[in-house]
C-alpha cells in the first residue's frame, strides 16, 4: 500500500461569515435601545458618518405636530451596494446614492441654562436614612464607626447579612458592644430594620406595637410553619387558644412588613419602547416602525467631495483609511435598512396569524411557532428567532414582546387547539373568581377547564399556576373570607 502526500481537488460548500454578515447579524438582534447605543457609538468612531438634518416641509404649520404616517414595504427597501469593496469602485457614483445635500449649521444662540441637578429627583437610600438616626444619637467615634460597619452590611430588605463577630472584626470593637449598638438601631425606621432574620424582623415590629405579651409573640416565635401553610388548627391546640384569637392574632401579622428597607428601594420602572406600532385604520392594521430618535445615517458631503475631486491628493494610507470608514459606513446602513425590512416583514406576518387576537383580545390567540412565520415569509427559523428576541410591539391590545405570539398548543376535546398564553389567563380568571373561604384545588380547575373545552392535564395547570407566580390552593385559603385568592408568591 502506498504511503505519502499527493494532492487532490476536492469541491466543498460552506457558509463563510464575513466580517459585514457578522455585523448585520449583530443589529438584527439587537433591540432598538441597543441598536440607538451601537449607531452613536460608530458615529463616534467612523468620522465619514453623519446625522442627516430633520427635512421640515415649508407647507407645514409651526404649530402643528408631527404627522406619521403608515410606511409601506417599499419603503423599507433597502439600499443597494456591492457585497464587497473593489478598488476599482467609481467612488463618485458609488457615494452619490447615499447622499443628500451637505446640512446647514446654524449657531445657537447662547442661554443660561439652569443646573442638571435642579431637575433630577434622587430618592433617599435606605443607607442615609439610617445613617441620619443614627447620627441624632451624637455617638461617639467608635460608636459611629461600629455603626457604618453594620448598615454597610445590610441588604436591599433592611436585613443584617453579618455575623456580629464579623461586625466587631470590620469596626475593630468588642461583640457585646456591636450587640448593644445593633438593639438600639433595631429601634430605627423603618421597623424591623437590622433584623438578621425573617422571625426578628416580625418580633422587633411587634415590640414596638406593645404586643410583647400577647399570642402574637408566640405565633412567630414557635409557629412561623404552620402561620406559612395556614394550619391554623395546630397554632389552637399548641398555644391551647381559641381559632378566634388565632385568626385575629393572624390578621395583625399579615399586616406587618417582612423586608422594611422595600420603601427605600432605589429600583426605577423600566420603560419599554415599542420597536413596531399596530394600528387598527378602518378594517386593516397597519404597520409602523419606530424610528423615533434614531439617526438618519449618510455619508459625509465633506468626505464625499473629497474623494470625487480627482484634483485633490491624499497619501495612500489616508485615502485607504478613509475607503475602509466608507465600506463600513455603507455597510452599516445598509444593515439598519435590512434589519428595518425584516423586522417589518415578521410583523407583517404575525399580524396575519393572530388577526383575532389583535382584534378580539387574549382568548384569541392562535398556537403559533416559529416555523409558521419562517415558511411564510421565506426565511429561515433563526433569523425569526433573532428579530423576535427583545423586540416590542404596540397593538391595540397593548404591548407584548414578539416572542409572545409564539404558543405552544393545548389541544380541545373538539375543535381546533388553543394556545398555552389563552390557557394561562383562562386559570387566572377561575382564581381571580374562586371563593376565598374554598379556592379551587389544581384538580378542581381542570374539571373547570373541562367545562369549557380544553383538555389539559392536572400537572400542566400546576406548572401554569407557578409560572403565574399563584400559591396553592392550601396557602389561598382564607377561613374568614375577603378577598379573592388569587395571591402571588
Amino acid at each position: 500500500m502506498f504511503s505519502g502526500l499527493r494532492q487532490e481537488l476536492r469541491l466543498t460548500q460552506q457558509l463563510v461569515m464575513t466580517p459585514q454578515l457578522q455585523q448585520a447579524i449583530k443589529l438584527l438582534q439587537l433591540c432598538r435601545l441597543e441598536l440607538l447605543d451601537a449607531i452613536n457609538q460608530e458615529m463616534e468612531e467612523n468620522p465619514v458618518l453623519e446625522d442627516a438634518p430633520e427635512e421640515v416641509s415649508a407647507e407645514g404649520g409651526g404649530d402643528s405636530g408631527p404627522i406619521t404616517t403608515p410606511v409601506e414595504p417599499s419603503v423599507l427597501k433597502p439600499v443597494t451596494v456591492e457585497e464587497t469593496a473593489r478598488a476599482d469602485i467609481d467612488w463618485s457614483n458609488y457615494l452619490g446614492e447615499y447622499n443628500t445635500p451637505g446640512p446647514v449649521h446654524f449657531e445657537a444662540e447662547k442661554r443660561e441654562v439652569p443646573e442638571y441637578e435642579n431637575f433630577v429627583a434622587r430618592r433617599e437610600s435606605l443607607n442615609e436614612h439610617l445613617m441620619w438616626q443614627l447620627l441624632l444619637f451624637v455617638p461617639s467615634r467608635r460608636e459611629e464607626r461600629i455603626g457604618s460597619a453594620i448598615i454597610g452590611n445590610l441588604n436591599r430588605d433592611g436585613y443584617l447579612q453579618a455575623t456580629l463577630d464579623e461586625i466587631a472584626t470590620l469596626a475593630e470593637a468588642d461583640t457585646s458592644e456591636v450587640e448593644s449598638l445593633l438593639g438600639k438601631m433595631q429601634s430605627f425606621d423603618p421597623l424591623g430594620v437590622c433584623a438578621r432574620d425573617l422571625r426578628e424582623c416580625l418580633l422587633i415590629q411587634v415590640r414596638q406595637l406593645g404586643l410583647q405579651d400577647s399570642i402574637v409573640v408566640q405565633i412567630i416565635r414557635d409557629h412561623l410553619k404552620h402561620l406559612e401553610n395556614k394550619n391554623y388548627k395546630a397554632i389552637s391546640r399548641a398555644l391551647g387558644v381559641s381559632l378566634d384569637d388565632v385568626l385575629s392574632a393572624v390578621e395583625i401579622i399579615t399586616r406587618l412588613e417582612p423586608k422594611p428597607g422595600r420603601e427605600f428601594s432605589d429600583e426605577e420602572p423600566q420603560y419599554i419602547s415599542p420597536d413596531v406600532f399596530v394600528y387598527k385604520v378602518g378594517d386593516e392594521f397597519v404597520i409602523v416602525p419606530n424610528e423615533d430618535g434614531l439617526p438618519k445615517l449618510r455619508i459625509s458631503s465633506f468626505y464625499k467631495e473629497a474623494l470625487s475631486n480627482t484634483g485633490t491628493s491624499f497619501p495612500n494610507d489616508t485615502r485607504d483609511y478613509i475607503k475602509n470608514k466608507l465600506r463600513s459606513a455603507v455597510w452599516l446602513i445598509r444593515s439598519i435598512h435590512q434589519r428595518q425590512r425584516t423586522i417589518y416583514k415578521v410583523v407583517e406576518s404575525i399580524v396575519r396569524f393572530q388577526r383575532d387576537f389583535l382584534e378580539k383580545g387574549i382568548a384569541h390567540l392562535k398556537p403559533m411557532v416559529l416555523r409558521d412565520v419562517a415558511g411564510d415569509i421565506g426565511m429561515h427559523e433563526s433569523t425569526v428567532s433573532r428579530v423576535t428576541t427583545n423586540k416590542y410591539v404596540h397593538t391595540p391590545q397593548g404591548i407584548f414582546e414578539l416572542k409572545f405570539f409564539f404558543n405552544s398548543s393545548i389541544s380541545r376535546f373538539y375543535g381546533a387547539a388553543i394556545a398555552s398564553a389563552s390557557v394561562k389567563d383562562k386559570i387566572r380568571q377561575i382564581i381571580e373568581s374562586e371563593d376565598p373561604t374554598k379556592p379551587y384545588s389544581d384538580k378542581k380547575m381542570v374539571e373547570i377547564l373541562k367545562f369549557s373545552n380544553i383538555d389539559i392535564a392536572r400537572r400542566t395547570v400546576a406548572k401554569y399556576r407557578e409560572m403565574l407566580g399563584v400559591l396553592p390552593s392550601s396557602k389561598r385559603k382564607n377561613i374568614r373570607g375577603g378577598q379573592s385568592g388569587c395571591k402571588r408568591r
